[in-house]
């Protein structure tokens, strides 16, 4: 049996990680993983979503499929992709923390589109939890039905954006409304908190999301 060559041995492993860096060198693909660690869906959606053509949007599908990053299935004429494990939106949610503890431009930009006006700064997890312990706040989840469906913080009450405004006669006018989305850079939850204080309603948002977030397990 030849010697093992530690120097090869080293450069094929950093190449393997390396695919997975390459796959991520993308911001449409991130937005794309940040979509499908929501739920599942059809090319033709994600390149609704991200407002690029479908060649494009089943072009930058290929390349995080070669890294084992998504998955495909048929489904009648479509093809639809998830996400390929817990362990992918876990990667993506501290890629946020990382660059956004890095990278002060990244903070500038977040801190310029939420900041103004009052109300938009986010509650982090600690200031969320301690308000759900003392119930005097209500959990709102402002993402389409289907990601509702796929998964959730626990107690959250599913009132998509498009249909906000017809159903706030079911959310109560004594307690603080918190709204969250997919994330950090998710605008859905934003938007819901300008709406609502619009109407009078004492509504914050959070970037507390899905993943990365054992929420349930705290509030035991």
């Amino acid at each position: 049996m030849p010697p093992r060559k530690p120097r090869a041995f080293k450069d094929a492993a950093y190449a393997y990680l390396a695919e997975v860096g390459k796959a991520l060198s993308s911001p449409a693909r991130l937005e794309i993983l940040e979509l499908l660690a929501q739920a599942p869906r059809s090319v033709e959606v994600l390149a609704g979503e991200i407002d690029q053509s479908v060649a494009n949007t089943s072009h930058h599908l290929q390349a995080l499929k070669r890294a084992r990053l998504v998955t495909a299935e048929r489904h009648g004429l479509h093809v639809v992709y998830s996400i390929a494990g817990a362990d992918v939106a876990a990667l993506l949610a501290r890629l946020h923390a990382v660059a956004a503890a890095h990278l002060a431009g990244l903070e500038e930009l977040t801190r310029r589109f939420f900041g103004d006006p009052a109300g938009l700064e986010p509650l982090d997890r600690a200031a969320l939890l301690e308000r759900l312990r003392a119930g005097d706040v209500v959990l709102l989840d402002v993402r389409p039905e289907p990601e509702f469906a796929e998964g959730h913080l626990p107690g959250a009450l599913s009132v998509p954006l498009p249909v906000l405004e017809s159903r706030l006669g079911e959310l109560p006018a004594d307690r603080t409304i918190v709204a969250y989305c997919r994330g950090p850079f998710c605008t859905l939850s934003a938007e819901a908190v300008r709406r609502l204080r619009a109407r009078g309603f004492d509504a914050r948002r959070t970037d507390v999301s899905v993943h990365g977030l054992d929420l349930e397990g705290a509030l035991e």
